[in-house]
């Protein structure tokens, strides 16, 4: 089992090493053990502390638009409360002020939570009404975490980024990204990606247009390291 005490610089210190090579706390994927250290964080750790501050800022942006879910393998924090199930498995709360017009819709849309009864009845009446007006109902979306690695320390990863955004098509919208360590001097790219699921494959546009040329002239491979419905 992992374990940090993020409240002392020498446990921020033995944190940032480790993720030195790492995305996440531990496996492949966001999980809960992220969010047990994300939350034993009282404010974001400052940025001499260059891998905790990248991850750090990763996992905000996974709260922000999508959540976590992964199970995790199990981490400890030292000289706090064990989180409760609760802290853990419900993304924080960001402490913005909203206009009223905000905080409306914020009150339509529980992003994380189940829905009301009430909320149920209104997509069904919305869903009635568009119905009712001949509409096509609008396609589900998908939020995806794509690692996109190069061949060897020397790819120019500037290029290799312009390269991957200027794959353009209906349905596609690239987001935040952020060069990760792996070792040996190579970074990899991680980027975030909105697709309409019924206008774009993520297998399709990883096989069609990231690995193949002009692009794979700086692509060695592209995987899926998340995937979450919108």
């Amino acid at each position: 089992m992992t374990s940090f005490d993020v409240s002392l610089e020498s446990g921020l210190k033995k944190l940032d090493e480790y993720l030195l090579s790492r995305s996440y706390i531990t496996g492949y994927h966001a999980s809960k053990d992220d969010l047990t250290v994300h939350t034993s964080l009282v404010k974001p750790p400052p940025s001499d502390f260059v891998n905790v501050s990248r991850w750090y800022n990763h996992i905000e942006a996974l709260l922000r638009i999508c959540g976590v879910s992964g199970e995790g393998c199990g981490v400890t924090i030292e000289g706090s409360a064990p989180a409760s199930k609760e802290a853990i498995t419900t993304p924080p709360v960001a402490d913005n002020k909203a206009s009223a017009v905000e905080e409306d819709d914020d009150d339509d849309v529980d992003l994380f939570g189940e829905e009301t009864e009430e909320e149920k009845k209104a997509a069904e009446e919305r869903a009635a009404s568009v119905k009712a007006s001949g509409k096509k109902k609008e396609s589900g979306k998908s939020s995806v975490l794509l690692d996109v690695k190069p061949w060897d320390d020397e790819t120019d990863m500037k290029k290799l980024e312009e390269a991957v955004r200027s794959v353009q098509m209906e349905g596609l919208l690239w987001g935040a990204s952020h060069l990760i360590p792996v070792g040996y001097g190579i970074k990899k790219l991680q980027i975030m990606m909105t697709i309409v699921d019924d206008l774009v494959s993520v297998d399709s546009l990883i096989e069609e247009h990231l690995t193949v040329e002009p692009i794979s002239e700086y692509v060695q491979s592209c995987d899926i390291a998340a995937f979450n419905k919108i």
